[in-house]
């Protein structure tokens, strides 16, 4: 019996071992493969630098935008039991699974042309070739991750809290806000990260609406597309580099202080 599970374990580890070395070889080459001087020049390049922080900023407002707007949306399904629940969270499901590219042509249509796109620019707000434009394919894509992380952890709160909280006199937004919240904290900021993460190498939708300003995906597709790999690559590593620092910040803030 001894035998048998150890053979199953081993042929687990096994399995677990190539999937982890498909992911993580890609990674490692594109880091390390790269001449630390030529990183470090190409740090130093205007455009390179623009993308970077344009991607960074861009992504974090979007995120920001989903966290007022998702977490009662999360909070809600998480709750209450309504007509069309089910179609909702189908919904919120829905752009993860179809084509980026034809999403971005969605958005183009609803946000580049028609009743709606000229409200918002009656109004100063234009879309394509914006940073506003690069926000709205963000945040179509990714927001999925978020509102889904937040709505796990909102189930995870033992609703008798809430109860006492209220009849200790707490109102409904108390209640939200100083013990759901801090509660579902640690899904939330992993609901978070995760679509920050997705923002971050956001390319087939942005590039239907915006092409410039260059994001940084969108600059490394540009360089490869006109210079080819040499001049794409430390760009892309650059990203990774940056992506998995900040990543592994978080992640251990939010696993030291949960």
């Amino acid at each position: 019996m001894f035998f048998i599970k150890n053979w199953f374990l081993h042929g687990l580890i096994f399995l677990a071992t190539i999937i982890l070395l498909f992911l993580l070889i890609p990674l490692l080459n594109m880091v390390f493969g790269n001449d630390l001087m030529l990183l470090l020049d190409v740090l130093k390049q205007k455009d390179v630098i623009g993308s970077i922080y344009l991607t960074m900023k861009v992504s974090l407002w979007a995120m920001v935008f989903v966290l007022i707007t998702g977490l009662p949306l999360a909070y809600i399904i998480a709750r209450y039991n309504f007509f069309g629940r089910s179609f909702v969270e189908a919904l919120i499901d829905i752009p993860i699974m179809i084509p980026h590219t034809a999403a971005g042509i969605a958005l183009l249509m609803v946000f580049g042309r028609g009743s709606i796109s000229d409200a918002f620019e009656s109004v100063g707000i234009m879309f394509v070739d914006t940073e506003m434009g690069i926000m709205v394919a963000m945040m179509f894509l990714s927001s999925t991750f978020l509102i889904n992380g937040a709505k796990e952890g909102f189930k995870k709160v033992d609703v008798k809290l809430e109860k006492v909280a209220r009849t200790l006199g707490a109102n409904p937004m108390q209640v939200f806000l100083k013990i759901s919240i801090p509660n579902a904290r640690k899904d939330i900021i992993n609901g978070a990260l995760m679509m920050w993460g997705r923002g971050l190498g956001e390319f087939g939708a942005v590039i239907m609406l915006t092409y410039h300003p260059m994001v940084a995906p969108v600059l490394i597709y540009d360089r490869f597309t006109s210079y080819g790999l040499s001049h794409s690559a430390p760009v892309a590593a650059i990203m990774i580099i940056i992506s998995i620092f900040i990543f592994l910040s978080v992640r251990f803030v939010n696993n030291r202080f949960k």
